[in-house]
């Protein structure tokens, strides 16, 4: 009889335990899922691409340079319902980005435009590795958003500052360049032997 007793003491003790063991496991879930759906809910809102061309040399490359058109095309495209879903995202628009450093315009073929190139894959690339952690940092991956933005709009007006820079007339530098020869030519120079002028008498004999 006592050993029915003490087996049933212990039975209900295990149940107990697995209980509490459950209603533990049950609330961390629970802290877990608000934590990752804060977590979405803040890249989700800040998830916001500068996709469309800034000025007409952006948009006119959209449709020249493949690379380009189609890293603005992936950018545009926002992720929706699960952090799973950004997390992919984030490795395509990556794969885009370097992408960038293919085909690149003759004209813009320089390294004013490769730096940048360089910089915004740097920063696509940091926003990667921050959405792909385990506990996923959503402050610096917003401020990645940000500065991937800025990176953008520095690489459209140095393509437009390019193209602006290449209409300037060829003759209108040539006669700079004359002008400044001029110019030197103008100052004497102080190392150069001086040729004494010779003062002409106007009461000498002239010679027959």
């Amino acid at each position: 009889m006592k050993y029915k007793i003490a087996l049933f003491l212990l039975l209900i003790f295990v149940l107990h335990s697995c209980q509490n063991e459950n209603e533990k496991r049950r609330a961390e879930n629970e802290k877990v899922a608000k934590k990752n759906e804060k977590i979405f809910n803040n890249i989700n809102k800040s998830w916001i691409f500068i996709d469309e061309p800034i000025n007409e040399v952006a948009e006119k490359n959209a449709g020249t340079w493949t690379e380009w058109r189609e890293f603005l095309k992936e950018i545009g495209d926002k992720p929706r319902r699960t952090i799973g879903a950004f997390q992919k995202k984030s490795k395509a628009i990556s794969k885009k980005a370097l992408a960038l450093n293919n085909n690149i315009p003759a004209e813009f073929n320089q390294p004013a435009i490769k730096s940048r190139i360089s910089i915004l894959i740097t920063k696509i690339k940091m926003m990667e590795l921050f959405i792909n952690l385990s506990t996923v940092p959503d402050d610096k991956v917003t401020l990645l958003i940000g500065e991937i933005n800025k990176e953008i709009i520095s690489l459209e007006r140095q393509m437009d500052k390019i193209v602006e820079k290449s209409k300037i007339p060829k003759e209108q530098g040539e006669e700079d360049f004359l002008k400044m020869l001029d110019t030197t030519r103008a100052i004497p120079n102080s190392n150069s032997p001086q040729v004494p002028i010779q003062k002409i008498d106007q009461n000498a004999p002239k010679v027959e």
